[in-house]
């Protein structure tokens, strides 16, 4: 993410937390969302629109009314301020713009389980979500078919996902589903959690053990690597047999392995040598 690009990015996000703190936090987030998320999807399939809205020849107020023209009565209020502050950075292009308005409509939504108390769950379950995808060739298939109606593609996350999921994780896994500017539906929902852990203040870390880590160890683990990082650290845990034994840890870029068959493959290379 380049310089101008996030500066931008934190211009339209101000107008998002502008919207969603007015009077008392009235507004409600999951419908800003819904229609900022309905307008990232216009500007995508538009290429007019598209053009006009992220017009760099434009000053940032003529985009923002015309913005306000052509949304006005069509969508909530508080997605039309969050829509004209988007408008309104600047751009190098229709991709940049279409992608902001994505991110403010996740963030909307994710704002709305943090208020919720179950933001960490909504993280939980869309990680729990792209790893089935990330396994599953035929569900990839399904999901990145960009013939398929939208409604279909909701109906099948709504029949992936637990009952008990969070409405916020069925409404981001749906849209991470149908996309936009083409992106996979993986990338898509790591760039959700990403978010999630923006808005917190955490990073996120990928453990990998053979077995299930008790509550308390997983709390030991969590403690010490926010310890480490100094930032709070969210783990989402991947059990896979192959490890063997103990745990990968992975945080960004980085790797902690101290599974057995890390060490066993290190052992191999070594009498090879």
């Amino acid at each position: 993410m380049d310089s101008a690009y996030r500066r931008s990015l934190h211009g339209a996000r101000e107008g998002l937390h502008e919207v969603l703190e007015h009077d008392g936090g009235s507004v409600d987030p999951a419908r800003v969302g819904e229609d900022l998320w309905a307008l990232a999807r216009l500007v995508d399939g538009n290429a007019v629109l598209a053009r006009t809205l992220a017009d760099p020849s434009r000053e940032g107020s003529e985009r923002a009314a015309i913005t306000e023209r052509l949304l006005s009565g069509k969508i909530g209020d508080g997605a039309l301020h969050a829509a004209k502050a988007t408008v309104s950075q600047r751009w190098s292009g229709v991709t940049d713009l279409a992608t902001a308005l994505e991110r403010v409509s996740v963030e909307a939504q994710l704002v709305h389980a943090q208020r919720a108390g179950r933001l960490d769950q909504v993280e939980d379950e869309l990680f729990r979500f792209s790893r089935i995808v990330e396994s599953t060739p035929d569900l990839q298939s399904a999901l990145g078919d960009r013939r398929a109606p939208v409604a279909a593609k909701r109906s099948l996350v709504e029949r992936l996902l637990s009952v008990k999921a969070a409405p916020e994780t069925v409404t981001l896994a749906a849209q991470a589903a149908v996309g936009v500017r083409g992106a996979r539906v993986e990338r898509t929902l790591v760039a959700y959690l990403e978010q999630a852990a923006e808005l917190q203040d955490q990073v996120t870390a990928v453990v990998t053990t053979a077995i299930p880590l008790r509550p308390e160890q997983e709390e030991s683990l969590r403690s010490t690597l926010s310890r480490q990082y100094g930032r709070t650290v969210h783990t989402n845990v991947v059990i896979d047999p192959d490890v063997v034994g103990g745990i990968r840890v992975e945080i960004g870029d980085e790797v902690i392995d101290g599974t057995v068959s890390h060490r066993l493959d290190q052992a191999r290379r070594l009498m090879a040598g």
